[in-house]
């Protein structure tokens, strides 16, 4: 059975991951819901886990990346973007998204500067998220993300409007050469 680290989207802590959490041990598997890089990493190495499944939901895109990147040999063995942002070296989620959740961050964070409020409609429990996480670049080069194999995109259709993420159903339209070279599998839906 596989250990899968679950991180959750901006404004949300690994409660959003209960239920599948729930779900996954109940299917033999161990699931750990967590927060951002340095407590991934963290988790990693006080649970020994080794062969993890890192799942990202969104923002953690940006965060299952890093931790992939930093983590030692053989602790991540999967990334799954769950409609996530698939940053390269020196992206930031601010540059990965739309304009619309461009200007969500800013009103959001007009009150006081550095916190961005969540999007009415979220769970009671989403909190306030760093504007400065969104507009930060993420820096890869410690080569772990070299060393995974796979790495699936689940596309979660359905939503109003535009996509969040222009990137990467953007590119994943793309030949199958890209498609090759990123590592990851086309868009499905789930």
């Amino acid at each position: 059975m596989a250990t899968f680290v679950l991180v959750p989207g901006g404004w949300h802590g690994g409660w959003y991951y209960s239920g599948l959490a729930d779900r996954l041990g109940q299917a033999g598997h161990r699931a750990l819901p967590v927060t951002l890089i340095d407590d991934v990493l963290a988790v990693l190495e006080s649970e020994r886990v080794t062969d993890a499944v890192l799942v990202g939901h969104s923002y953690a895109g940006m965060v299952i990346t890093g931790v992939a990147d930093r983590a030692a040999a053989g602790v991540v063995r999967r990334l799954v973007y769950s409609d996530a942002y698939v940053p390269e070296h020196g992206q930031s989620c601010w540059e990965l998204t739309t304009e619309a959740f461009r200007e969500l961050f800013l009103e959001g964070a007009a009150a006081d500067g550095f916190s961005v409020q969540p999007p009415s409609g979220l769970d009671p429990r989403a909190t306030a998220h760093p504007l400065a996480s969104f507009l930060q670049r993420l820096t890869l080069g410690a080569g772990g993300l070299d060393r995974i194999e796979t790495r699936d995109y689940v596309y979660l259709s359905g939503w109003a409007g535009d996509p969040v993420h222009r990137t990467p159903q953007a590119s994943l339209r793309g030949s199958a050469m890209a498609h090759a070279r990123a590592g990851l599998q086309s868009p499905r839906h789930a």
